[in-house]
């Protein structure tokens, strides 16, 4: 076993723990429907924050290449899918209790989290090129990257709630031009 593989196994864990999280607090969400104020903007959060989990696990493949691991290299690779796990496990509420759960409360609640961790995943991603391999990833890649560190800031900074209805599905439409653009194959 070479050491992209050993050292994969606890990514991988780490990203099926996240999907997991969302897909069942996404089940958990339809059987209790009757108990749920749907909040679209948080659903769709919850889509474009699967689709981001596929994309870090899409993309983790090129790193099959890289022979130089040292322990920073794997923290840093590693801060990025703990981070992604995090706001998995905020952007949808853990249980529905009889009392039901307003998803549009829950993500005014804890948007900042959603935001704050999702932008250290993105550090986390700028940052492993740049620990891995000594430079800043491609200019388009990078571009994607600011795109989505300023709508993180912007979220976390402008409360009307119109704003995060936007901002919502302009971030989805941006991570799959994102994932059509630069992943559209396997490297």
């Amino acid at each position: 076993m070479d050491a992209f593989n050993y050292l994969s196994v606890l990514l991988s864990i780490i990203i099926g723990l996240g999907i997991s999280q969302l897909l069942t607090a996404s089940g958990r969400l339809i059987k209790h429907r009757n108990l749920v104020h749907f909040h679209w903007p948080s659903l769709l959060w919850a889509g474009v924050l699967l689709l981001i989990f596929v994309q870090s696990w899409w993309a983790m493949f090129v790193l099959r290449h890289y022979t130089d691991w040292t322990f920073p290299a794997f923290a840093i690779v590693l801060l990025q899918a703990i981070a992604l796990y995090m706001v998995a496990a905020v952007v949808l509420p853990e249980n529905v209790d009889g009392a039901g759960v307003d998803l549009r409360i829950h993500y005014e609640t804890h948007k900042n989290w959603i935001f704050g961790f999702l932008l250290a995943a993105i550090v986390a991603s700028i940052s492993k090129d740049v620990i891995l391999y000594g430079r800043f990833a491609a200019p388009a890649n990078l571009a994607f990257h600011a795109m989505f560190a300023i709508s993180c800031v912007s979220a976390m900074l402008v409360q009307r709630a119109r704003f995060h209805d936007i901002l919502a599905i302009v971030s989805a439409l941006t991570m799959g031009a994102y994932v059509a653009t630069l992943f559209a194959r396997l490297q």
